[in-house]
């Protein structure tokens, strides 16, 4: 019988990242703002917007806008928990930059 060797990773091995477009829906409950500043102060998520299509109707904010981030499994899992709980519609799909010689 062959065991195998259940070694725990090596503390220099860093989780896998991976580059997402994510495209936020907003509701009108919460502000464009507030929002962009929750993933980058309180996730510690850094983005690129790459586009926005936001009005603002009487202190509401509709509409929505397209975020490229590179994060982890963990990071995109919480930011994913916390849309949901804003009840803010959101997808995502994974960036693939195709590299020519």
């Amino acid at each position: 019988m062959i065991t195998p060797n259940l070694q725990a990773l090596p503390n220099n091995v860093l989780p896998i990242k991976k580059d997402l477009i994510i495209e936020v829906e907003l509701n009108g409950k919460m502000k464009y703002d507030d929002l962009l500043n929750a993933i980058y102060q309180q996730m510690g998520i850094c983005y690129k917007l790459l586009s926005a299509n936001v009005e603002y109707k009487n202190g509401a904010n509709f509409g929505s806008f397209q975020l490229r981030i590179t994060v982890n499994t963990e990071e995109f899992q919480q930011l994913e928990f916390f849309l949901n709980k804003n009840k803010l519609m959101n997808t995502s799909v994974e960036y693939i930059c195709r590299k020519y010689s």
